[in-house]
């Protein structure tokens, strides 16, 4: 089937909401697949896409495609549809933070290895261009300088080895680093972006992620079995049960998110409250996720201080980042943390957590 076929299947099987606002994506991205079926097999790919479509189709762009649009607006969902209507080569699908953390650990291993290579950066980019003809980037976004520094050769090399990239971000190519440290230097990386990859925005004000979960209850108490399979459900209705898990670099160390797809993140109360998080890593949590399903809050109490201190920042992040909270309790949030030190101070957090559950809040108005 064609991405278009496959699309309107999900739409009509309930999967998917249709959304006019992606039709122009994935015409693109059928006319890129075309061409790599074409690649492949030696079939005429743009001549399938003008048989279906019914009109002339011009040939597919060479490099890929870079896929812009707000928060929710589907651009992962089109991507992910089409890598797994790609045809069987060489193939990734990959977050771009945790792509970029591994080709800074490899960079890493090189350069303490001792080799001589002038430029460790060209095996390394060598190597991903043998094990990925298709390579599919989730979120492309720049806050590091370090990240800024390489990309632009990085790629080089990768459209220099014939690679097909598509990759999705929440900015339009020009609005890349913004304000970053020696920005000059990365210009020419979004000129290579708008030669190389045909840029495709998608103009909507629907966020997808919210609109399947609205009206939807989204805090569970007690923390049973049916709290749960609550939230597995949850999970799987999101994101297919597909994930990976996703390390966060902040002054030199990792924070682990044990499963992130598509800019949603699952975690424990375990996970990023029983650690060694400051609150600079818990505000990176924040910016970096745009959904966090979090497990197994606990009754707390003066013994878990630091942890609820923790937790209390989270909440802070995710409220002012916007970012939607579904979590799994011990209790209502009022009965969280009533007994102890930090029982009253904790009393404005327990109304945010109310306040977050509300549809108002949950759909973006009075904010």
């Amino acid at each position: 089937m064609t991405l278009i076929e496959r699309y309107r299947r999900l739409v009509s099987d309930g999967e998917i909401d249709d959304d006019p606002s992606q039709s122009d994506a994935l015409t693109r991205l059928e006319r890129l697949r075309c061409a790599l079926v074409g690649a492949t097999s030696g079939f005429p790919g743009p001549g399938v896409l003008r048989r279906i479509l019914g009109r002339r189709v011009a040939a597919s762009p060479q490099g890929g495609i870079y896929l812009h649009g707000g928060v929710g607006v589907g651009k992962s969902m089109l991507m992910d549809l089409f890598f797994d209507a790609a045809p069987t080569i060489p193939k990734r699908r990959v977050h771009f933070h945790a792509f970029m953390q591994d080709v800074h650990a490899n960079l890493h291993q090189l350069r303490e290895s001792g080799t001589r290579n002038r430029d460790p950066l060209v095996p390394v980019a060598s190597a991903i261009a043998r094990s990925a003809q298709l390579l599919c980037l989730d979120e492309m976004q720049i806050n590091d300088i370090a990240d800024a520094m390489i990309v632009g050769r990085l790629f080089e090399q990768f459209f220099d080895a014939g690679m097909t990239i598509v990759t999705t971000s929440n900015q339009a190519p020009d609005d890349l680093y913004p304000d970053g440290l020696n920005r000059q230097l990365f210009l020419p990386f979004v000129s290579l972006l708008k030669d190389r990859l045909d840029v495709v925005g998608i103009d909507s004000d629907t966020d997808h992620r919210r609109l399947r979960l609205r009206g939807e209850q989204r805090y569970f108490w007690p923390n049973d079995d049916a709290a749960a399979r609550a939230i597995e459900a949850i999970w799987r209705g999101l994101t297919g049960g597909h994930s990976d898990p996703l390390a966060l670099r902040n002054k030199g160390r990792d924070i682990l998110i044990p499963a992130f797809h598509n800019g949603i993140a699952r975690a424990c109360f375990t996970d990023l409250c029983r650690s060694s998080l400051g609150p600079g890593d818990l505000l990176l949590v924040a910016a970096s996720v745009r959904l966090l399903l979090l497990t197994d809050i606990p009754r707390m109490s003066d013994a878990d201080r630091d942890p609820a201190r923790r937790f209390v920042t989270l909440v802070d992040a995710l409220y002012e980042s916007k970012v939607p909270l579904i979590a799994t309790a011990a209790a209502a949030p009022e009965r969280l943390y009533t007994v102890g030190r930090g029982a009253f101070e904790f009393r404005r957090t327990a109304s945010r957590l109310v306040e977050m559950q509300s549809e108002d809040w949950f759909n973006g108005r009075n904010r």
